[in-house]
Formats: structure tokens, sequence, C-alpha cells
């Protein structure tokens, strides 16, 4: 009896235990559950953790979603976790634009006005070379702050497929990385499409006559603005003209036909009903003629 009464109290503790030790393995103490969830909120919410983020980073949460086109053609870049975006525009002639925007990607956002210092090289290359981009406020910004940055690329870059690298922004307190690859085989090189205006400028704009835009002009335009004229027809930029073709005046990426335009009293054809706005804006303010629609030909 003594005998059995041990053997059950054996098997007792025995099972206990194995109980303590599954449990142990299976589920993290409570205080350890407390410091990860600690950890992991510092993680996503403390940029001193981090002081150089970027974009190329795997685990950042632009591969979670698809990001919007650039409203100027350029290349949308994700800052801390989507925290904030930059679009980087290369025009044709090596400036290169940086707006900054919101985790909202058509929400404009200013940040301190500062010299970014950034470095380029052909992708691929080893040597690097120094740039800068400077502050360029944009209208509506508040006094010492911007929403637009500007440099000049190194003549010896232009025309190239390009590794930017700028190590250092400032926005909220905060300091990040950012980095993009731009080139002639991507919508990266394509120039800065200017802004539409606003209406009562626009019919301004194309109703009123001045410099080498004449009330001929204005008839034989039908006495429309351009977005009248153009309501409903999509723009679509070709970035690669090819030998022969008509090319826009503004952006010297292909024309479309049906964005022409009397200036001038010479037909003139366009990539897009903003850029028609640019050179009209040209036009009023000059006294000489205007260059033949024929001198913007692709040779």
């Amino acid at each position: 009896m003594t005998m059995n009464i041990r053997f059950a109290n054996y098997c007792l503790s025995a099972l206990t235990a194995v109980l303590a030790i599954s449990i142990g393995c299976g589920s993290p103490k409570p205080t350890e559950v407390a410091s990860r969830d600690a950890a992991q909120r510092s993680e996503g919410s403390s940029g001193a953790a981090s002081p150089n983020k970027s974009s190329s980073s795997p685990d950042e949460s632009e591969n979670d979603h698809e990001h919007l086109p650039g409203a100027h053609g350029g290349i949308m870049i994700s800052l801390g976790r989507d925290s904030y975006h930059v679009e980087a525009v290369v025009e044709s002639a090596g400036k290169v634009r940086l707006y900054t925007l919101g985790k909202d990607e058509s929400r404009v956002i200013e940040v301190d006005a500062q010299t970014l210092n950034g470095f380029v090289k052909e992708e691929g290359g080893v040597d690097s070379t120094a740039m800068t981009f400077e502050p360029a406020p944009q209208e509506g910004d508040s006094s010492g702050k911007t929403s637009l940055f500007i440099g000049q690329l190194p003549s010896e870059f232009v025309g190239k497929k390009l590794d930017v690298t700028v190590p250092n922004i400032r926005i909220d307190g905060e300091r990040f990385r950012l980095g993009f690859v731009t080139g002639q085989d991507e919508h990266s090189d394509a120039p800065e499409m200017p802004d539409k205006i606003a209406d009562q400028a626009e019919r301004d704009l194309y109703l009123t006559p001045g410099g080498r835009y004449t009330v001929a002009d204005i008839q034989a335009n039908g006495n429309v603005t351009a977005s009248e004229k153009f309501k409903g027809i999509k723009s679509e930029h070709d970035m690669k003209p090819k030998v022969g073709d008509m090319l826009c005046p503004i952006t010297s990426t292909k024309a479309n036909p049906k964005f022409t335009w009397i200036i001038d009293g010479k037909p003139f054809q366009f990539c897009c009903p903003p850029c028609i706005d640019e050179y009209i804006n040209t036009a009023k303010t000059s006294a000489e003629p205007l260059p033949d629609p024929e001198s913007f030909i692709k040779r």
C-alpha cells in the first residue's frame, strides 16, 4: 500500500514537471511580452533609432502598395516607412528637382529650408561626384520653409543613367536618407510638365492678346482656352521621340498633333495643354517672331 502511494506521488510530480516545461517553452513570460512590445513600438515610432532611413531597404512599407505616379512625371521615393515621400524630377538639361510630399503622395509638405548635399555617380560606377540641392520655395511656402529643392547635375553626367544619393534631409525633426536611379530608359529623365493655371488666369492668358500672341491667333483657336478645347482628351507623354517626330517646344518630348495651337500665326504642336499655357506666356512677352514649328522636329 505504501509503495502504491509513493508511485502515485512520483507520477504526479513527473506530470507536473512536464506541464511546466511545456508551458514555459511555448508561452513567453508577461515581462518578456511587455519588453518585446515596447521594443516594437520604439522601432516603429522613433526616428532617432535609425537616423538614415532609405527607400531601398527591403522592409520598407512602400513594398506594401503601389505608389501613385508622380505629379511631375518623376520618381516617387518613400522615406521613413512611407511617412513622407520625395518626388525626384530630372530634366533633359540636367536640372534635378526634389518635391517634398506627405504620407499621402498628393499632399505637398514644407520642410526647413536647408542645403542638401548629394552625390551622383553613373549606375554601377565606383567614384561619386558631389552636388548640392538648394531650397527653392514654391508659392505658399512659409518663411524659412520650402517644398522644393533644385540641383544641377555636373555636365559629364547629363543624359546618363545615374545613381543619386542625398545622405541627409531633415523633416519634422527627423533625418532621412534618400536615393534614386535615373536614366534615359525611365520616365525619371522627363522634363517637368507645367501645372495647369487657375481658371480665371487661364481665360486671361488665352483670350487676351499680347506680344506675339495676337487677336487673329485667338480667333483661329476658336476663342477658347486649351482646357476647354481639349476637354476629355488624355495626355500621354512619349519620352523617346524618333528622328522626324515633332517635338513639344516646352519639354522636347514627342508632340501630339491633337494638341495643336496657333501662336504668332503658326501651328505649334505640344505634348499636353499645360505646355500650351507655358508657350503662350513666352509668346506674350516676346517682341521677336517665334521659331518656325519645323524647328522642333527631332533631327
